[in-house]
C-alpha cells in the first residue's frame, strides 16, 4: 500500500544507503508518527534499508498494530534502551545511526551497553528533519486548515478585549474555542499579555486585567489533524498614541519585507536581514530581540531556522513563520506573525487575518 507514511520511509532508506547505515534509530515522537503513523507516547521506530520494525510496551501495542501499515510491531521487554538495543544485536547489523540531538547521555549509554561492542554508533543528525521541512500537498492542505482555525480564533476573541478582563481568562476561552472547532490542542501555550508585559515576547497568561489605552499581543496556534498553525496579532484598546502608531507601522513595514524576500532558493539569514533593515531604518532594531521566523509542521518549532546568518536555502514545500517585533520594555510590545509557504515559483500566505492595526 502506498501511504505517505510508506513512502516517506522509502525516502529515509534512501538516505540510510547514501549514508552507508545499516539503521536508524528513530526516539522523537513526532519523527515517529511521520514515519509510521504511530501516535503513542512511548516507543522508538528502527528503520533498516528494507523494513520498518517499532518497539513499544503493552499499553500501546494495540494501538500501534491499528495505527501503522506495513511496519513490524515489536513489543518492549525491560528498558525501551535495552529493547532496542537487543533487537539490533540480534539483526547482527553493524552501522547504526541515531540523531544526538534526540537521544540522552543515559539513553545512548544504555543502548550500548544493551547492544554490546558489535553495534557501531553512527551520529546522523537531522536525517528525518531534511523530509519533514519538505511538506507534501496533503500535510500543507491541513495546514491550511489549521491557519485558518487560529485566524478565526483570534478574530472571534477580539470582542472579549474589554477593560478588566484578565489574561488567563482571554487565554482560556482562546484555547476552548480552538477544540470547539476540532484542534486536538494549542500547538503552544498561548500568549496573552497586556500594557507593559506585551513587551515580553513569551509573556505567560497572568491575572493582570486590561486597562483601558493598552497594547494588546495574542499569540496562539492549534493543532489540527497533528499539524500546528501559529499567528500573531497587536491590538490597541483605546486610541493608540502617535509613536505606537509609528512602531506598528514600522513592524508591519518589516514584516512585509520579510515576506516579500520569501522564495524557492533564497537563504533563510537574507529573509531576516530584509526585516532588520526595515526595523534598523526607523531607529527600532536594537528592540527586536529574536529571530524572524521558524519552521513549522508537526512541531511548533521545526527546521528550517529565519533567523541572523542562516545560509540554510529555503525550498518548495518548506512552511516558516514571519514574526518581526519591537519590544520597549516599561511600554509595551508589538508583533505580527504569519505562515507562509514556500513553492516552486511562489509564496502563499496560510494566515488570513487583518494586519492594519486594530484599535478597540
Amino acid at each position: 500500500m502506498k501511504t505517505p507514511f510508506a513512502q516517506r520511509r522509502r525516502a529515509l532508506q534512501a538516505q540510510l544507503a547514501k549514508e552507508k547505515l545499516d539503521y536508524l534509530v528513530v526516539t522523537h515522537p513526532p519523527d515517529w508518527y511521520y514515519l509510521s503513523g504511530f501516535t503513542g507516547e512511548s516507543g522508538a521506530l528502527l528503520v533498516s534499508r528494507a523494513y520498518a520494525i517499532l518497539v513499544t510496551d503493552g499499553r500501546f501495542t494495540v494501538q500501534a498494530r491499528e495505527e501503522t501499515s506495513g511496519v513490524k510491531i515489536h513489543t518492549q521487554k525491560g528498558s525501551l534502551p535495552e529493547s532496542i538495543g537487543k533487537l539490533l544485536l540480534a539483526t547482527g547489523k553493524k552501522r547504526v545511526g541515531f540523531d544526538p540531538a534526540r537521544v540522552t547521555v543515559a539513553e545512548f549509554r544504555s543502548l550500548k551497553k544493551a547492544a554490546g561492542q558489535s553495534i557501531q554508533w553512527i551520529p546522523a543528525p537531522g536525517l528525518v528533519n531534511s523530509l519533514r521541512m519538505q511538506k507534501d500537498p496533503a500535510e500543507l492542505a491541513q495546514m491550511r486548515k489549521a491557519a485558518i482555525l487560529a485566524g478565526d480564533v483570534v478574530s472571534g476573541v477580539l470582542k472579549l478585549l474589554k477593560p478588566g478582563v484578565r489574561e488567563f481568562e482571554v487565554a482560556g476561552e482562546i484555547e476552548h474555542r480552538m477544540r470547539k472547532r476540532g484542534a486536538s490542542g494549542p500547538a503552544f501555550e498561548t500568549i496573552v499579555a497586556f500594557g507593559e508585559r506585551s513587551a515580553l515576547p513569551h509573556a505567560r497568561p497572568t491575572a493582570k486585567r486590561l486597562r483601558k489605552n493598552e497594547l494588546v499581543v495574542l499569540d496562539l496556534g492549534a493543532i489540527l489533524g497533528h499539524y500546528c498553525s501559529d499567528i500573531t496579532r497587536t491590538v490597541y484598546v483605546g486610541r493608540a498614541p502617535a509613536r505606537i502608531r509609528r512602531w506598528y507601522g514600522a513592524v508591519l513595514e518589516a514584516q512585509a519585507a520579510a515576506i516579500a524576500a520569501v522564495a524557492n532558493g533564497v537563504p533563510c539569514g537574507d529573509v531576516d536581514k530584509a526585516a532588520r533593515q526595515v526595523l534598523a531604518g526607523h531607529r527600532l532594531e536594537q528592540y527586536f530581540v529574536h529571530s524572524t521566523g521558524h519552521g513549522l509542521g508537526l512541531e511548533v518549532h521545526e527546521d528550517p531556522r529565519v533567523a541572523r546568518g542562516q545560509k540554510r536555502r529555503l525550498e518548495p514545500g518548506n512552511v516558516i513563520t514571519i514574526e518581526p517585533g519591537v519590544y520597549v520594555e516599561g511600554v509595551g510590545g508589538i508583533r505580527i506573525e504569519d505562515d507562509v509557504v514556500v513553492h516552486a515559483n511562489r509564496t502563499e500566505i496560510l494566515t488570513r487575518v487583518e494586519r492594519d492595526l486594530i484599535e478597540l
